[in-house]
């Protein structure tokens, strides 16, 4: 049975991940207490019911002074030797103050708070730490749109979560920030640059036009194949260490020509090792470089 916990901040986009897990074949129940995680696995185990063999719980701040138990329940959990995955779900503080602003909904944690979301974010924030230590997703929604998040939760979790170690191959622009989940982070601004030719400033790394530029030159072909030993040595280390998710985040200027393309050579490449592998890119649909 896959059992997923989905937890994290306030404003992440937790109701978004859930929607999306039920699209894609999974049970979800919403606001758990923490207690009764352990109760609720075994009758979802003991259901004949096939619907309930891929189950996804969301259980947070929500629960008060109940959450604390959480640690508790997980613990239940693994003398039982029962299997689970948690799903954490992260942004930074200005975003989710925008996304409260914007939506006009209180924090759970506003009353403890004297009506201060922005200390409730904080206090949140302190209160999932060690939650967010213990997962094995993280996800950062801070630039992510509902459909794109809708993607992340559809790649990592379409197939079966259970299936060991998932790798995520993401292509990133350093003007928008580096990838608050990524595990390995490859910096391709010193390969040439095809937004400076006139006829493919306003393609990306997509399209076989840019693709082939970039690839052309011997610095990106050693680049690439620096790149791909590195982390075909990592991998099993990861793996053997018990890792469920990997991040590997190319990065360019901008996001749209030379990190995509880099990133889609890795993925082939590891889609073509028979890892399960999922790829991203985070800034390909933004303006500029």
């Amino acid at each position: 049975m896959e059992f997923i916990i989905i937890t994290g901040l306030s404003g992440a986009g937790k109701s978004v991940a859930m929607k999306s897990m039920e699209d894609i074949g999974y049970y979800c129940v919403d606001n758990i207490p923490p207690m009764l995680l352990p109760i609720f696995y075994e009758l979802c185990e003991k259901s004949s019911d096939t619907r309930m063999k891929k189950i996804a719980v969301v259980t947070d701040v929500r629960a008060g002074d109940a959450f604390e138990q959480l640690f508790d329940s997980l613990d239940k959990l693994v003398a039982a030797k029962k299997e689970y995955k948690i799903l954490f779900l992260d942004a930074n503080d200005d975003v989710l103050l925008r996304r409260f602003r914007e939506t006009r909904r209180k924090h759970p944690l506003n009353d403890i708070c004297n009506g201060s979301t922005e200390k409730a974010v904080r206090l949140e924030r302190e209160l999932l730490m060690r939650v967010k230590a213990k997962a094995d997703y993280v996800v950062d929604t801070s630039l992510l749109a509902q459909a794109q998040l809708k993607e992340r939760m559809t790649s990592l979790f379409l197939g079966n979560a259970a299936m060991g170690m998932t790798v995520t191959c993401m292509s990133f622009g350093f003007k928008y920030g580096l990838p608050a989940e990524a595990d390995l982070v490859f910096d391709v601004r010193c390969l040439p640059n095809p937004f400076y030719v006139p006829e493919l400033k306003m393609h990306t790394g997509l399209e076989e036009c840019v693709f082939d530029y970039v690839m052309q030159f011997e610095q990106s072909k050693g680049y690439a194949e620096r790149m791909i030993s590195l982390v075909d040595y990592a991998m099993p280390l990861y793996l053997s260490e018990g890792k469920s998710q990997l991040v590997i985040a190319v990065g360019c200027t901008g996001g749209k020509h030379r990190s995509v393309t880099l990133t889609r050579v890795l993925y082939q490449h590891i889609l073509e090792t028979g890892q399960r592998v999922t790829v991203h890119h985070r800034d390909v649909s933004k303006a500029g470089k």
